[in-house]
């Protein structure tokens, strides 16, 4: 059996000085800003949530646990979780869907594939108040978007898109499929370039059609990026305020209510720190679950 080669001395030494306790003085300013305002903040919270405070007064009631009881029976609290997670689900599985095509489209098409790449990606990087404000004005009864169906032949629509409790939420969805395709878009573009041609061309002189290359030999080896869109798409759902709050804030009712949406309600419109804390602290352990989880996948993936 052949013995290890063992390193010059010189290596050895330069090795040992990179990991000198001085260069982790390197790490202080990131290590202090994430230990200060997240941890921190978050310890803070987990101690506000046991109190019956209004955020504002320098005198707090203990009440221990009670904000979480609250917490379990409130019916706003569970439609602001189904809302979330509706809109998770609905956001996420569209936004691969079309990313995916989307890709295809480009990858297969040599003619303005930079134009395309471009125009994919330019709603991703609009501030989500200018896409807020742009649709409610677009969408309301008398907006651009009623004035272009009613150009159709049979057409005369009035309909508020953001006000009718039966359309609301599924107008936000939509929405947000379409600011941020151009991300599911440029994960699925990149995977596509590392895919080997010769197992397409291989595929196609099999006899493969285009819908059955793509179903089952593209898709499944795409796995790691539909992966990376699942867990980020989610944790980026369970963070989800602004344009929920900018079109509808919440409603009608609490139809279009969200988690985010709500513990704002509660914490700042309606002065309940102590319950918000509360809120938020629900809203951190889902998302840390959905962390751990998708680095537990990612590292399955990477073996």
């Amino acid at each position: 059996m052949m013995s290890a080669i063992a390193p010059p001395s010189g290596v050895r030494a330069r090795h040992r000085r990179r990991f000198s306790p001085a260069s982790y003085l390197y790490l202080l300013p990131a290590l202090i800003l994430v230990v200060g305002i997240v941890h921190v903040g978050i310890a803070a919270n987990i101690g506000y949530s046991t109190l019956d405070w209004n955020g504002i007064s320098a005198t707090a009631v203990p009440v221990g646990l009670a904000n979480y009881a609250t917490m379990l029976t409130d019916p706003v609290f569970w439609t602001s979780l189904g809302n979330t997670a509706l809109f998770a689900v609905a956001t996420i599985g569209l936004q691969m869907v079309f990313g995916f095509l989307l890709a295809v489209l480009v990858r297969t098409r040599a003619a303005l594939r930079g134009l395309l790449r471009t125009l994919a990606f330019v709603p991703v990087v609009l501030a989500p108040a200018v896409v807020a404000t742009s649709f409610r004005i677009l969408l309301t009864p008398d907006g651009g978007f009623n004035r272009m169906l009613s150009a159709l032949p049979f057409a005369d629509i009035d309909q508020a898109w953001l006000a009718d409790p039966r359309t609301a939420l599924g107008t936000i969805i939509l929405i947000n499929v379409w600011q941020y395709t151009g991300y599911s878009f440029l994960i699925y573009d990149a995977a596509l370039g590392q895919v080997d041609g010769s197992v397409l061309e291989a595929s196609r002189i099999d006899g493969a059609s285009t819908g059955q290359v793509l179903r089952h030999i593209v898709a499944p080896l795409l796995s790691g990026s539909h992966l990376v869109l699942i867990v980020l798409g989610t944790i980026s759902a369970l963070k989800t305020f602004d344009i929920v709050y900018l079109t509808t804030a919440g409603g009608p009712g609490n139809t279009t209510q969200v988690l985010t949406g709500y513990i704002y309600k509660q914490a700042i419109g309606q002065f309940h720190a102590g319950y918000g804390a509360a809120l938020s602290i629900a809203l951190c352990v889902l998302a840390m679950i959905f962390a751990v989880l998708q680095v537990r996948l990612s590292s399955r993936e990477a073996r």
